[in-house]
């Protein structure tokens, strides 16, 4: 049974004080709340209890349905206007386009142009959500295991196109039915390690108090391509990541590879994508909406990280508005020789094309601050 308003307000009037960033208080109404019925108050606190558990969240609130954004519409549309433009009253509305014939010379974007001689591990992912599930905070052990059966179609189609393999940490697809592509500990552990799989979700509070780490690992896996360049994730945040890396110099080339390999996913019958019409492709995080994209670089700035920290490329990249992450991903330490993860902050209310853009735009302006920061020759 949801808590009731008074106790809430309790709660967030003192996270506002403790917390201001935290979205889930800052945008909790008493009054619109205690407004909502007995049914959708339940839903409601459930997009909310990750902020109202974990005190330092910045965003504090997930989706639960695909329709949770205009249902909640009063909530939700402070939080993301706050979170993506700074505005809380933000009227804009996202457009998707994937169109790069616009972008760098004809399309190309070359980071050899930048000065780079060595090739750069580049990726570029995609959260998706399919418009007949549930959002992952929602989704029961039956709703997870229908869902993987449900993409089995997707990934036949993917293996026939790109080859690769089908790997599932789910223990069965009900019981008494035995998984095809089940995997054991070790397994599951090795492809960890590699970072074709993702950690344990459990063990992460924000997902647990979301409901999101719910059932581990019932309908968790990925397919990995023949070439080990192309994965999908199925079960983690979002039902769905798409994602293509490789190393070279060519961004447009790892961009429209993803895009090859998201319309193939999409093609199966049965596989449609939820969409909002204010927000674009929806993702469990209102981070995540619009395009639902992360493109970014593996990147060396030994100048910019000599004290062993990412504190003065994180100071540059900023305004850039580029997110400077470890080697592994969020909350990760950086690579030995200054080695860090590059990526566009912006996901909603910019074009698939605009990110890649940007990133190669950000990542010209951060190698000059690197060069600028170089030792003077003695």
């Amino acid at each position: 049974m949801a808590p009731t308003g008074e106790e809430l307000e309790k709660q967030a009037a003192a996270l506002r004080e403790s917390n201001p960033g935290n979205r889930a208080a800052k945008y909790f109404d008493q009054a619109y709340y205690d407004g909502l019925s007995d049914e959708d108050k339940e839903t409601f606190y459930k997009c909310i209890k990750t902020g109202f558990d974990n005190a330092d969240s910045g965003m504090g609130c997930y989706a639960m349905t695909p329709t949770d954004y205009t249902t909640f519409a009063p909530f939700f549309a402070k939080a993301i206007g706050d979170y993506h433009k700074g505005d809380p009253a933000c009227a804009e509305k996202h457009e998707n386009d994937w169109d790069i014939s616009g972008v760098g010379e004809g399309g190309v974007l070359d980071l050899q142009k930048l000065g780079l001689a060595e090739e750069l591990s580049m990726r570029v992912r995609v959260g998706r959500n399919l418009a007949s599930f549930p959002l992952p905070g929602a989704m029961t052990k039956e709703d997870r295991i229908k869902f993987e059966v449900t993409m089995t179609g997707s990934f036949d189609a993917l293996k026939e196109k790109f080859g690769g393999t089908v790997y599932s940490y789910s223990p069965d697809l009900g019981e008494g039915v035995e998984h095809p592509n089940k995997i054991d500990e070790e397994k599951y552990n090795e492809l960890v390690a590699a970072h074709v799989m993702f950690k344990d979700m459990a063990a992460d509070t924000y997902l647990a108090s979301a409901g999101i780490a719910n059932d581990w690992p019932y309908g968790r896996g990925c397919w990995q391509s023949e070439d080990k360049k192309k994965i999908v994730w199925f079960g983690e945040e979002d039902q769905l990541r798409i994602m293509v890396m490789k190393k070279g110099f060519l961004l447009n080339e790892v961009f429209n590879e993803l895009k090859e390999l998201l319309d193939a996913v999409e093609s199966i019958e049965g596989v449609d994508f939820a969409k909002d019409d204010t927000y674009g492709y929806v993702t469990s995080c209102p981070t995540n909406l619009g395009t639902g994209m992360r493109a970014s670089v593996h990147v060396k700035i030994p100048n910019l990280t000599s004290d062993g920290t990412d504190a003065k490329a994180k100071e540059i990249a900023g305004p850039l508005g580029l997110s400077v992450r470890g080697t592994g991903g969020e909350h990760t330490p950086i690579g030995a020789d200054g080695t860090v993860d590059i990526s566009p902050s912006a996901r909603l209310f910019i074009k698939e094309s605009a990110i890649v853009q940007a990133l190669y735009d950000g990542l010209k302006l951060l190698l000059d601050a690197e060069k600028a920061a170089a030792p003077a020759e003695a």
